[in-house]
Order: C-alpha cells, then structure tokens, then sequence
C-alpha cells in the first residue's frame, strides 16, 4: 500500500486501468501522467511506486521510492518521480540526494532515471489523450473506415477536414469514424498539438 504524505497539492487517489495491468495513482499530476504514458505507448507496462531505496545523506540513512518504473514496447526501461516545478525548487535540498541514489539504481538495472514535471506531462498531448483514449476501442463502422483511409492516401495533401469532406456520408457520421481512426493509430496526426480541422494527415 502506498503511503504518502498529504500536501499543498492535489491529492487524489485512484487506479488506471491500463492494457498492461492497473497503474496507482496519489495526485492529480501523478494520474496525468499514467494518461499520457498509455496513450503515447499501448503495450508500456507502468508498475507504481516499484522500489524503496535506502541511501545515505552525510551521516543520515534514508528511503526514498520513486514513483513508477515505465518498461517501454521498445525494451526501455525508466525509473519516474513525478513532481511539480515549485515542489522540485522548495524541496530540491532534501531530493537531491534521493534522486542520485534513484540514477544509481537506474545504471546497475539497465534503466534510466528522469523527474516528469506538469510542464511535459500537461499540454497538448494530455488534452488528446483524454479525448482519443475512449475512442480507442469504440465501435467503428468498417466501410466508413475504409473509405476515409482510402480518401487519405489519394489527397495530395489529406488534413482532418480535407478527408471529412471527401467522404459521401453525413458530417456527424465522418467526424466520429476520423476521430476514432485517429485514436486507433490508423490515421496518424502530431498529438504533440490540438487536432483541428487543419490538421495534417501524416503518411
């Protein structure tokens, strides 16, 4: 059980269900990022608070757990604290010395160690992951599909409205078949920025 002091900051306990199993969550910035780390990668296996470390600070023992280890489909490995900017510069003192005890552990385990901030986890990439991660496995009408990746590859330049408006059936119909292909991978856009009707259909 993980056990975690309150703070200034969201705390906010939950569960993701992931492909790979259940991610735990104690924060709203922690939660965020088991959203963009699932979405980004599928088949990631995200395992909380993996290991307690014991280190010495000067003369002091300490433990510190991170907050996941994310295995990557690619056969990475990375050990994660989750932080928010303002905590990283009050605490930084005191994490310091915990953050090189987690590199280390990282280098003899063929992982590496990185802090993930609300600057890279919130942004575009979260504001997509929540709108295409309950498309992801929703019903989807083959022959609609088909046609709009069809349309996709004949365009000279397809973005989001192009395909839209090529296909011969109702606006509601077109854009909810696009946005699910988008959500299945089927149609690739840049998730790093908002989908828009200008957005470009990348081949």
């Amino acid at each position: 059980m993980r056990r975690i002091p309150l703070s200034r900051r969201s705390h906010i306990i939950g569960f993701q269900p992931l492909p790979t199993g259940i991610a735990e969550h104690e924060s709203a910035l922690e939660r965020d990022f088991v959203t963009v780390t699932s979405f980004l990668d599928p088949a990631a296996s995200i395992t909380s608070q993996p290991v307690t470390l014991a280190f010495l600070d000067g003369h002091a023992r300490r433990r510190y757990t991170p907050d996941f280890l994310v295995q990557a489909s690619s056969g990475r490995s990375s050990l994660i604290e989750v932080k928010y900017r303002a905590d990283l510069r009050e605490q930084w003192p005191r994490l310091k010395p915990a953050f090189a005890a987690a590199r280390t552990w990282a280098r003899e385990h063929h992982a590496t160690f990185r802090i993930a901030t609300e600057r890279q986890i919130r942004g575009p990439v979260l504001g997509n992951a929540k709108r295409l991660l309950p498309l992801r496995h929703a019903p989807l009408d083959v022959a609609v599909a088909q046609q709009a990746l069809e349309t996709s590859r004949q365009l000279d330049a397809p973005t989001f409205g192009a395909v839209l408006a090529a296909l011969p059936v109702s606006r509601p119909v077109g854009l909810a078949t696009i946005w699910k292909l988008i959500a299945r991978g089927a149609l690739r856009v840049d998730l790093s920025a908002p989908i828009t009707l200008d957005t470009p259909i990348i081949r």
